[in-house]
């Protein structure tokens, strides 16, 4: 799917749910890491993750799932490359196509299409916040195999929607 053809509403929940600094960041988010380190020393665990979106792209196309010191720095070191090779979009629109979101559905549109049966230009607000609340965890968010859940991070995402005060224009690009 072009990006172009990707709802602004779709976009924006996206971004809310992922990386609100998209736009803003050079592929690595610095005050997400400082925010995820705070939160995780805090918990005394690895609650929070940082990555941006250009970083998940790098993992999803070059990298393994392990969860190693050398791969999160092959990812940044990748992520940065993708950021001066690709435009914001560009990247935004890889994403988008290729994501995992559960159900064998891979990009938002196979998404649309297995969880909605509708096209991505078909979706409603709530749908599109609940494709965009999939990719933190895609079996755990499953809205056919739990609604509850699903549920409340689609309402997680529209919250951060608003807070980042979406509107029909877009604050996201």
């Amino acid at each position: 799917v072009r990006i172009d053809d990707v709802p602004v509403q779709l976009r924006q929940a996206i971004l809310a749910a992922e990386d609100e600094r998209f736009y803003e960041h050079p592929g690595i988010d610095p005050i997400g890491i400082a925010r995820a380190a705070v939160a995780n020393v805090v918990s005394g665990g690895r609650g929070q993750g940082a990555s941006t979106i250009t970083m998940q792209v790098a993992r999803n196309f070059f990298l393994s799932r392990e969860k190693t010191y050398n791969r999160k720095l092959y990812e940044i070191l990748l992520a940065l490359k993708i950021e001066r090779s690709l435009g914001k979009d560009q990247i935004l629109e890889l994403y988008i196509n290729q994501i995992y979101l559960g159900q064998r559905a891979y990009g938002f549109s196979t998404a649309a299409r297995t969880y909605f049966g509708k096209t991505l230009k078909e979706l409603t607000l709530p749908e599109s916040a609940m494709l965009a609340g999939l990719p933190k965890a895609p079996s755990a968010y499953n809205p056919t195999a739990n609604l509850r859940r699903a549920t409340i991070r689609q309402q997680s995402v529209l919250r951060r929607m608003v807070a980042a005060a979406c509107t029909d224009e877009g604050t996201y690009r």
